[in-house]
């Protein structure tokens, strides 16, 4: 898997996030969009989630910060299982915070949250598209 990039963004609706990102010269990719959320590709490597604020407390019991607020959970991709345990361990041995939500285990996917030493949300992932289910998911 090469190295990428998944910003992820709670959105208060959907429809006129995707049309800023469309109108910016992202695309969507309809793999991994539906009612709850879109991804909106800026490159092979750099994706944006746009993520509903229902589908958004399904990751986090975190407050979504209001409009006037700036936040995000950035997710980077890993080689493996153990290179997201890894990063995990690095960031609790400094000065951030471990699994701050449960760990995400779906087979063909595998992540862990943290948060750095500022709050902010980082998640390391590891996913093998040659198992990801037939059709495609969602975030």
């Amino acid at each position: 898997m090469s190295k990428m990039i998944f910003i992820s963004l709670p959105v208060a609706d959907l429809g006129v996030s995707m049309r800023f990102y469309q109108a910016l010269g992202f695309t969507n990719d309809a793999r991994f969009t539906d009612d709850t959320a879109a991804c909106m590709v800026w490159s092979e490597a750099i994706k944006v989630m746009l993520v509903t604020h229902d589908k958004w407390r399904t990751f986090t019991d975190r407050p979504i910060p209001p409009s006037t607020s700036s936040e995000v959970a950035l997710n980077v991709s890993c080689d493996s299982r153990e290179a997201v345990d890894a990063m995990n361990a690095a960031a609790a041995a400094n000065g951030g915070t471990a699994d701050i939500n449960p760990v995400q285990e779906h087979g063909f996917m595998y992540g862990r949250d943290m948060a750095d030493p500022d709050g902010h949300i980082w998640g390391a992932m590891w996913m093998d598209m040659t198992a990801m289910p037939a059709g495609g998911v969602t975030a």
